[in-house]
């Protein structure tokens, strides 16, 4: 089969979701080259599983079009569509959902049974499924005699050993306590670029999402607020959503008050009286005069004692500090804002000192309100 026109392997257009009068995913358009790892990123109710759902068959949709390897699985305006068990798409929930009565090798070989595969294609197939996923040693054993862990290998193992086109997860990993989390973000990520599976993941958890992800795209309230790489969606948000979202900022209104050139200029905020004026990049469509929201990461924001050359600038008061080794967690007052910042350990700020802050202009954002 080829793959769709645009260059993409999964191909979503204008996809809308209804659920009663509430409309859960609002005209959606995305897609994913084949072979890339893709993250559906948002708190719960803004879209991302009725998404994935409407991905796998689970769910018709109301408009919209869904193709993969150029091969059309819904078109609500040609009426068609495509049952879930003809898609060839593997799939992991949260929760496990593996037969208990099974070994882990019954449970991995159910897909491959019900395709009618041969015994012997079979066998080398749960095989190097059971390698790839580390759970080798535990081919004949009971999945009630399984960890969390282990029965989420399983169903990984399971999800993938008839090599389906497309690979969807549905937060797999909530489940888990945090170090496991933490440990099979890594290898979820790794046996994917090993089989190569193009797919799709559905987290609330924004370090699963830019640990695993090839790209993200954060969703909000059925629609699509920004798509990026994982460092692109970190480091340039688009929007103050997307800023409080992704990571930690201190978020600021303002307003845009000079443009140097393209993609950079002033942004003036104002706290308790004080104004100032602040060098910084500018999102795409914020211009001069633009109501805008001034977005800096704590880690780009020093507290200083000696103002060295900041002129009037921001003063504030440490009002916490937490000591993280290398770092100090901080807090510090200006007007009625807390800012977060990341101070060097050898600053040795305490509550009640004076500083100056100074934000690093190649990473303070105006982004969009």
């Amino acid at each position: 089969m080829n793959e769709a026109a645009n260059g993409n392997y999964l191909d979503v257009q204008g996809l809308v979701k209804y659920f009663g009068s509430d409309r859960a995913v609002d005209g959606i358009s995305f897609g994913v080259p084949k072979g890339r790892f893709l993250t559906l990123l948002g708190p719960s109710g803004c879209g991302k599983t009725t998404t994935l759902m409407c991905i796998a068959g689970l769910h018709k949709p109301d408009a919209g079009e869904i193709s993969v390897g150029g091969a059309l699985f819904t078109s609500v305006s040609q009426r068609a569509y495509l049952p879930p068990e003809k898609r060839d798409i593997g799939m992991v929930f949260q929760s496990y959902a593996i037969w208990p009565h099974m070994t882990v090798t019954q449970n991995v070989a159910y897909p491959l049974e019900i395709r009618k595969l041969s015994h012997s294609e079979i066998g080398d197939r749960v095989a190097e499924a059971l390698r790839l996923v580390g759970l080798s040693d535990m081919a004949g054993k009971l999945a009630t005699n399984l960890s969390g862990g282990q029965q989420q290998r399983a169903a990984l193992a399971r999800a993938i050993v008839f090599r389906p086109r497309l690979l969807l997860f549905d937060e797999p990993l909530s489940n888990l306590d945090l170090k496991l989390r933490e440990q099979m973000r890594v290898e979820l990520k790794r046996i994917q670029h090993e089989v190569g599976i193009t797919s799709v993941y559905v987290t609330h958890d924004q370090s699963e999402a830019l640990v695993m992800s090839d790209d993200i795209i954060v969703m909000s309230k059925g629609v699509i607020q920004q798509t990026g790489g994982p460092h692109a969606i970190y480091a340039r948000p688009l929007n103050r959503f997307v800023s409080n979202f992704i990571g930690v900022a201190n978020l600021l209104d303002g307003r845009i008050v000079r443009v140097f050139g393209p993609g950079r200029g002033e942004i003036e905020v104002a706290q308790g009286g004080d104004k100032v004026r602040l060098p910084c990049l500018l999102a795409d469509g914020i211009g001069e005069g633009s109501e805008a929201v001034l977005s800096v990461r704590p880690e780009n924001v020093d507290a200083l004692r000696d103002p060295q050359g900041l002129g009037a600038g921001i003063r504030g008061e440490v009002i916490q500090t937490i000591f993280l080794g290398n770092c100090q967690d901080c807090r510090v007052r200006w007007g009625d804002f807390e800012w977060k910042v990341l101070a060097h350990s050898r600053e040795r700020l305490r509550p009640g000192d004076r500083v100056y802050l100074r934000l690093d202009p190649e990473h303070t954002l105006a982004v969009r309100p």
